[in-house]
């Protein structure tokens, strides 16, 4: 029974050993700091984000984002669990006003970029939503009328050419620049672009059309004060080329 016990006992102590760096307050020493990646700082200036790298050798660089308080201590890994295809470059972030709410703009290959979204969990920040962000905004552009004639691929649609999911300048304003008079902190700007480089059949495209998404019912929407700018940003292929 003693030795059962003691096995019992190694295998926990093991898979606690294993969970260790998961849990740990910042990242091990094979992740250095990123020293041209600025630290970003909460509004309320309670939380700070550090960028680290890990060279993966023919994989690329993986980077790791973690947040900690004003002291520098109490580290929460953002992006725990993702690999070079996710994480392969330096990201930007913006807080919103009110501090509880963290965009990470993150490119992800050439010409492409998404938004990831955290929510504010005491002193740390936690995925706020089941999907990149980006992800769900081409969802939802998917549903609209502009969407129409767009041929993806229904088991991908997310390898148009050059998609590019953008965060709007203002956030930290509530966007006063684009004449709104929005609740502080609950909408965030958003734009949407693709083209049809790679295509051999040409359809339709958008550059910059814009939605919102909005911070307190996890919902997607299209203002009527933006129906002149998605306009512009619809493009259609020059009929001479077939």
């Amino acid at each position: 029974m003693a030795g059962w016990l003691r096995g019992i006992a190694l295998l926990v102590y093991l898979g606690l050993a294993l969970a260790g760096p998961a849990s740990a307050d910042g990242p091990g020493k094979q992740f250095k700091r990123v020293t041209d990646a600025p630290t970003f700082t909460s509004p309320d200036g309670e939380i700070r984000l550090k960028q680290y790298a890990r060279d993966m050798g023919d994989d690329g660089l993986l980077f790791q984002f973690w947040t900690f308080d004003r002291a520098g201590k109490h580290g929460a890994l953002l992006n725990q669990g993702e690999t070079t295809d996710a994480a392969g470059y330096q990201a930007g972030f913006r807080f919103s006003p009110d501090s509880r709410w963290l965009v990470r703009m993150q490119k992800i290959g050439s010409g492409t970029h998404t938004l990831h979204l955290y929510k504010r969990a005491g002193d740390r920040f936690v995925p706020a939503t089941e999907k990149p962000l980006g992800e769900a905004a081409w969802d939802f552009f998917y549903t609209q009328p502009p969407a129409a004639g767009v041929r993806r691929d229904p088991d991908d649609p997310y390898t148009l050419d050059h998609m590019q999911v953008g965060l709007i300048k203002g956030l930290e304003d509530n966007y006063a620049w684009l004449d709104q008079h929005w609740p502080d902190s609950r909408y965030l700007v958003i734009g949407l672009s693709f083209d049809i480089q790679g295509e051999e059949t040409p359809f339709p495209w958008v550059e910059d059309w814009r939605c919102v998404y909005d911070l307190k019912t996890g919902t997607f929407s299209v203002p009527a004060s933006f129906a002149e700018h998605n306009q512009k940003a619809q493009k259609t292929p020059d009929p001479a080329r077939k």
